[in-house]
């Protein structure tokens, strides 16, 4: 079972460079910003008036029954849509033959539906129980789009939800891998949601100073591994994946994206929300992707960083990548964080970062860290700093790093 071989056949994405993922891989490419005022909510009594949002994006084509549509929170619209843009693209219902109940689907978020308790929240101290929607706790748990998607395509094989934080999306895609490795499943919808830019999450992630108050230039407010770098933009979307095993998608005649061919995954074991000071953790997890997928750290030309433009975080990151890559850090390896353009999507964020290690591998084009013009003395890499390069990639990993401690990385390879 170890030699059964995963690759991607879809890919599906909502971000703030685009309601799909071709749209926001050009946006990438491009450099362009997607933080501006935050247009959803009222921010005059927040510090932070900034973040990632999706514009004119109607969820409404992705449901065939509107009243599902009703009965869901936003984090579920994204999730859903990114999941059926994927799946379209890698033609899984319409192949004759697929055995649904070895489809799995694994839809997760950081935070889950936190819009859906802040109205129902309200209506319940305002107002009295009784308005209180009968629907509110579906809606708001973190399961129901992974639920909710397989009812809607019959997919009877494993269907969970992951929340590990900001490292959900990269556990969703990699524990898929792991299940079809180990043959529970011929195929998985993978990947991860978040729609936080509400008043608590505002409000919280802002009171703990996570954030940057850059308000005045919010295109530049985004700045991973730059000495003015004053912490992360939030952001929403939603990344979502279609792997199978290969053989499976060959035999139905599927596009092969890419192949999915190493996971890692280890626990900080340190703090609360600060990543361990010498990156030790996020080494190992690199590490262990390397070692699943057989290859040495030369054999990778291209790293998509977890890179959230935090103070400590950029650092600590940084020594993980030259504690895994040796002197191939210094050496030969580019690095980036797409997060200078997309802001920090929590959950949805490796989601919509593996899409960009899959399309540089195709396009043979590492998409920039913008921002950067002060590069931190400390960061002292090739981040790809605010142009896109052309690079011939044969392999890329993406990492994901959670608060909590939770690291996932991704390794894709050329098919």
């Amino acid at each position: 079972m170890e030699n059964r071989r995963v690759v991607v056949t879809g890919i599906g994405a909502v971000s703030p460079l685009g309601n799909d993922a071709n749209s926001t891989w050009e946006s990438m490419k491009e450099g362009r910003s997607g933080i501006s005022l935050i247009e959803s909510m009222d921010t005059t009594e927040y510090p932070v008036k900034i973040a990632g949002e999706i514009k004119d994006f109607d969820h409404k084509p992705y449901f065939s029954n509107p009243k599902d549509a009703r009965r869901m929170d936003r984090y579920s619209h994204l999730s859903i849509a990114a999941a059926q843009m994927a799946l379209a693209e890698s033609g899984l219902t319409e192949s004759s033959g697929i055995d649904r109940n070895r489809v799995g689907v694994m839809l997760g978020s950081g935070i889950g539906g936190l819009g859906t308790l802040e109205v129902n929240h309200t209506a319940l101290m305002n107002r009295n129980p009784s308005r209180v929607s009968p629907f509110t706790i579906p809606m708001m748990i973190s399961n129901i789009a992974s639920g909710v998607f397989s009812m809607e395509h019959g997919f009877g094989g494993p269907n969970m939800a992951i929340v590990t934080a900001c490292a959900t999306a990269n556990h969703s895609i990699g524990e898929a891998w792991r299940m079809i490795k180990f043959g529970d499943a011929e195929a998985f919808v993978a990947g991860g949601a978040e729609a936080a830019i509400l008043p608590m999450g505002l409000a919280g992630f802002g009171n703990m100073k996570a954030l940057s108050t850059r308000n005045g230039d919010p295109a530049t407010a985004s700045r991973p591994f730059d000495v003015g770098r004053d912490g992360f933009v939030m952001g929403e979307g939603a990344g979502v994946l279609v792997v199978e095993e290969l053989e499976h998608a060959k035999r139905r005649g599927a596009n092969i994206l890419a192949e999915l061919t190493g996971y890692g995954l280890s626990a900080d074991a340190y703090h609360l929300t600060s990543p361990h000071p010498d990156g030790l953790g996020a080494a190992r997890c690199m590490d262990m992707a390397l070692k699943h997928a057989g290859l040495n750290a030369e054999d990778v030309q291209y790293v998509n960083a977890h890179g959230t433009s935090t103070p400590q975080g950029d650092i600590c990151e940084t020594k993980a990548i030259k504690k895994t890559f040796g002197n191939w850090s210094q050496e030969g390896l580019v690095v980036s964080s797409t997060k200078s353009m997309t802001g920090h999507l929590l959950g949805a964020a490796g989601g919509v970062e593996i899409l960009a290690c899959i399309n540089a591998i195709r396009d043979g084009v590492i998409p920039p860290t913008i921002n950067l013009h002060d590069q931190d003395p400390e960061c002292d890499l090739d981040y790809c700093a605010n142009t896109a390069r052309e690079v011939q990639i044969k392999a890329a990993l993406s990492n994901s790093f959670g608060f909590g401690g939770h690291n996932a990385s991704l390794l894709v390879e050329k098919y």
